[in-house]
């Protein structure tokens, strides 16, 4: 039998949290919510709330050592979810971006590009403000891969 569908949230800086955890309501899936301090969840024990040491990429390390296949990993962080691509589990960016074996190299390259030229004194812009568009994408991609890993065959939690 296929492992069950989990769900993993970078969540420092997530603005999706919320509506994560009513798709996750709705079709009974786990969600751990994983930060280096603390961060306000919904009292559930389908929510679970992991905090990590303070440290860079600790965090990004807690998840990458879980994402698998039936594992859905909401982060805007792009070498995190090149890292969970890797090991088959769906990755989806705040704003529904879904990150995959197709699309992450591209998605590594620009960032690594973005990062040389700051690194480099250039001025760059930082990514545009999440919007209300932003918001309806992310439920849909969210909705769609929950979907897509049912069918394969991986269960509620």
């Amino acid at each position: 039998m296929a492992s069950p569908i989990l769900i993993f949230i970078d969540a420092d800086a997530c603005p999706v949290k919320e509506e994560t955890y009513r798709v996750a309501e709705r079709y009974g899936l786990k969600v751990f919510v994983v930060a280096n301090s603390f961060i306000n969840t919904p009292r559930t024990p389908m929510i679970e709330r992991v905090i990590v040491p303070a440290g860079p990429d600790i965090a990004d390390d807690w998840i990458a050592e879980r994402a698998a296949p039936g594992a859905i990993v909401i982060t805007a962080d792009i070498p995190l979810a090149a890292r969970c691509v890797k090991a088959g589990a769906e990755v989806l960016g705040p704003t529904g971006r879904a990150f995959n074996e197709a699309s992450i190299g591209m998605a590594l390259a620009t960032r690594n590009l973005m990062d040389d030229l700051r690194s480099a004194g250039e001025t760059t812009r930082g990514p545009k403000p999440f919007a209300p568009r932003d918001r309806s994408n992310f439920l849909s991609a969210l909705d769609t891969a929950v979907q897509r890993l049912k069918r394969a065959g991986h269960p509620a939690s």
